[in-house]
């Protein structure tokens, strides 16, 4: 039965880390589920606060995650079809040209919006498409630092 939990929570702490790159798999929160299968089912024992901690880490980060991507489109000037682009552009990304398209679809996808809502200026819209690439680049490395940071501290459990 523990092998399984074993298992299994490895499976979660991969596809967490997996998910971090991916934004349609919620990374942290599947690393977090990782941790307290270990916690709960195993002697890998997480102290209250640590518990807490890493809880409160994967919803601040899931939420950050949305936030960052939305936040720095408006921060370089893009407006509601600027952003509509980019929720566009992440879910055409992720089935057309996968594993590039998670990146390259949000980009056109801004890009694109912000050439409707600029009368075709073509300088602002590549400013508002960088915007976009930037909140993606920076939720992106914050799920992947969270997610090494749960699999570097179960590690020595796993050793």
């Amino acid at each position: 039965m523990v092998t399984f939990v074993i298992i299994i929570s490895i499976f979660f702490l991969i596809l967490g880390l997996v998910g971090s790159v991916l934004p349609i798999v919620p990374g942290p929160p599947l690393s977090f589920f990782g941790l307290l299968l270990l916690h709960f089912f195993t002697s890998f024992n997480l102290e209250g606060d640590y518990l807490f901690y890493f809880g409160a880490f994967a919803v601040i980060i899931t939420l950050l995650d949305y936030w960052l991507q939305i936040y720095s489109v408006k921060y370089f000037g893009g407006g509601r079809s600027s952003t509509f682009g980019v929720i566009l552009g992440i879910l055409c990304g992720i089935f057309i040209f996968p594993p590039f398209g998670v990146i390259v679809g949000p980009f056109f996808g801004a890009y694109l919006g912000a050439l409707i809502e600029s009368d075709y200026d073509f300088f602002k819209s590549f400013k508002i498409a960088i915007g976009s690439l930037v909140g993606f680049l920076g939720g992106t490395i914050l799920k992947f630092v969270y997610s090494i940071i749960c699999i570097w501290y179960c590690f020595d459990f796993f050793i």
